[in-house]
């Protein structure tokens, strides 16, 4: 039985990792990919989208999104990814057209027009998904659960306190965990024990073409260690295809919007202060072996 998603992005190395891999895995169904500022500016963000679908030749729509946070000003990740959001490689440039809709009308119509529930994968800033709740909170309705790259209970990537993704629109991220749907917490305390070592790394360009652009873009990653490289969004698909390689512990989590813990994630981990109630399962654990394994059978699998 495939998995309905929608994937709302800022590709992004490891956001483009993610796409190739919902794209071609044919336990998902790939329905929207709409863009968001975040590890790049909007423009790029969705010029990066359609580079994957053209390169994969795929007919999935891509719609853009928010140029900017609800609140605070925008700060990329461009040290990181890059000034395009995903270099190293030569790309088709006769790319498709985006949707000649907003992103969050493309997700309210695909939403609704859904005979099934959908699951949003955000691994960009939760923009496009808080204002979709705010303008159109029907939708929720006919949304199974939301998979979201970002949030931490350890550590932060982007302060001390905040991981990227929550802190670059903390204001959205707030408005989506209070949703009242339920939502998958796939942060830093898993991403970062998951890294794809540069073992595995290296075996992509012997692969497939998609290996050798995954190897191209991912060894420009500035996220990078003696350890391995982390790709914290494709652990959104792998949770999904393989929940029982990850561990989970629900519990409430708040956001911080304001001050020097501005996008911290904190997690009720005692249960003391919300009348036992949760909103959130957050990722705890992952078997790192498995990830990394998985990675390299989705992609010799891939036909391209």
């Amino acid at each position: 039985m495939t998995i309905k998603i929608i994937m709302d992005t800022d590709p992004g190395i490891d956001d483009a990792a993610a796409i190739t891999m919902a794209i071609n895995d044919d336990n998902i169904d790939l329905k929207l990919i709409t863009t968001v500022a975040g590890n790049v500016t909007v423009d790029k963000t969705t010029k990066n989208a359609l580079k994957l679908v053209r390169f994969f030749n795929s007919d999935i729509p891509v719609a853009a999104g928010a140029k900017q946070p609800l609140i605070k000003p925008f700060e990329d990740a461009a040290r990181i990814h890059g000034e395009s959001g995903m270099p190293g490689y030569d790309f088709p440039e006769d790319l498709p057209k985006p949707m000649n809709k907003s992103a969050v009308e493309a997700l309210r119509d695909a939403i609704m027009a859904s005979d099934e529930k959908i699951t949003l994968v955000p691994t960009g800033s939760y923009t496009n998904i808080a204002l979709l709740f705010s303008e159109y909170p029907e939708v929720k309705d006919n949304i199974e659960r939301i998979v979201a790259m970002g949030g931490s209970l350890s550590m932060g990537n982007m302060t001390s306190a905040a991981e990227f993704n929550v802190f670059t629109d903390p204001h959205a991220a707030r408005i989506v965990y209070n949703a009242g749907i339920p939502i998958v917490m796939v942060g830093l305390d898993i991403t970062m024990k998951a890294l794809l070592t540069h073992e595995s790394i290296e075996k992509l360009p012997q692969l497939n073409e998609t290996g050798k652009m995954l190897h191209d873009i991912i060894i420009h990653d500035g996220d990078n260690s003696d350890s391995g490289i982390a790709m914290h969004d494709v652990n959104t698909i792998f949770y999904l295809l393989h929940p029982e390689a990850i561990t989970t512990e629900d519990m409430w989590v708040d956001v911080q919007t304001e001050g020097p813990a501005m996008g911290e994630t904190v997690g009720d981990i005692r249960g003391a202060y919300h009348d036992g109630k949760t909103n959130t399962s957050v990722c705890v654990d992952i078997d790192a072996a498995a990830f990394n394994k998985w990675f390299i059978e989705e992609v010799t699998h891939i036909s391209k």
